[in-house]
């Protein structure tokens, strides 16, 4: 009888012993389990500071080859394991967003699912053609030159805007702005439309009513005085010229205009035979203004004209020092001599066209 009990006994030992020896093996593999699990989402892992693109549509696998490419990751198979697990892999919103160098996964994942991007700071002067803005634009955003020139120039675009497509770039005003990276042209569009309204405040619309001016014209004869003086202290008074031959009704014979209608404003001379140029731009053969401004003008060449000097010159000349200021003429004798001294000043350097 004993030796039964004691065999019980001894029995219920082994067994318990085994329940404490599993307990601890089962301890051991959810500890191990979960101190990957803790180092996959904690451990650093971004290895380098930098800003990540994604572009629009693109797809998990995307990501990866990217993040892998820039050599972004110390360990990309925790990245694909914590994104599956917080479900990024399923939903990549696109854009430009700043990684930091010690990041961890957790980290990464919680900035790509937010969508909360980097701006990008886009400055864009000096421009002219609309390809050339295009083509800016492109440098800084993800949208290439092609689909920004077919926005520019979309005639649907401009007549929902209230514009037609040769007045468009009265819409855009050089300056500095912030974008996202994947902002499409249309919502280029926009924002500059934003920006528009806001340049155009109650004092400078009572400045244009005061001048006789639209606001498509105050632009059309700022993106001339631009092209005529880099100087700004010179604009308002080049500015003033043009408005007096305007409101007088002359033609305004701007050679900037010629050139544009010639597609080419490194011309240094302008000759009698780019004047019979056809084009509606051509104002030494048409009347009035251009259909529309000849580049996007910048805000010192718009403040230019709707501050323009009230003055009787109806000529201006740049001297002949080639210091790029201007004789101003109320005569046109006057004007001729001032003419006459800076095509020979021309002559002299061999300026031929």
């Amino acid at each position: 009888m004993l030796q039964r009990i004691l065999q019980r006994v001894i029995s219920l030992s082994i067994f318990w012993k085994g329940i404490i020896v599993a307990c601890f093996i089962l301890l051991f593999v959810l500890g191990s389990f979960a101190h990957k699990y803790y180092l996959a989402v904690y451990r650093p892992n971004v290895l380098i500071s930098r800003v990540l693109f994604i572009r629009t549509g693109a797809d998990f696998q995307q990501v990866l080859d990217s993040l892998d490419r820039n050599h972004i990751l110390t360990d990309l198979s925790t990245f694909k394991w914590v994104s599956s697990q917080k479900r990024y892999s399923k939903k990549v919103l696109p854009g430009a967003y700043q990684v930091q160098k010690g990041w961890n996964n957790n980290q990464l994942i919680n900035l790509l699912r937010s969508g909360k991007q980097k701006s990008v700071k886009v400055t864009f002067n000096n421009i002219r053609f609309r390809e050339d803005l295009a083509g800016r634009l492109s440098k800084y955003l993800e949208a290439d030159s092609t689909a920004f020139f077919e926005t520019l120039n979309d005639d649907r675009v401009a007549a929902d805007l209230g514009m037609s497509c040769e007045e468009f770039p009265m819409l855009i005003i050089p300056n500095t702005y912030e974008f996202y990276w994947n902002t499409s042209p249309k919502e280029f569009i926009a924002r500059m439309k934003i920006e528009y309204d806001r340049f155009w405040t109650n004092a400078r619309k009572d400045k244009a009513v005061k001048l006789a001016l639209t606001p498509i014209q105050v632009v059309t004869i700022a993106s001339i005085v631009q092209e005529e003086s880099n100087m700004t202290s010179e604009k308002p008074r080049i500015a003033g010229v043009y408005i007096n031959r305007f409101k007088m009704g002359w033609p305004l014979q701007a050679d900037p205009t010629v050139k544009y209608a010639l597609g080419d404003f490194q011309i240094k001379r302008i000759l009698n035979q780019y004047l019979t140029v056809d084009s509606p731009y051509n104002t030494y053969k048409n009347a009035g203004l251009p259909p529309g401004p000849i580049n996007f003008p910048e805000i010192s060449s718009l403040d230019a004209v709707l501050n323009a000097e009230s003055h009787q010159y109806m000529y201006f000349c740049a001297k002949e020092d080639f210091s790029g200021s201007h004789n101003f003429a109320k005569s046109l004798s006057e004007h001729n001599q001032n003419a006459a001294r800076y095509q020979s000043a021309l002559n002299k350097r061999k300026i031929f066209k």
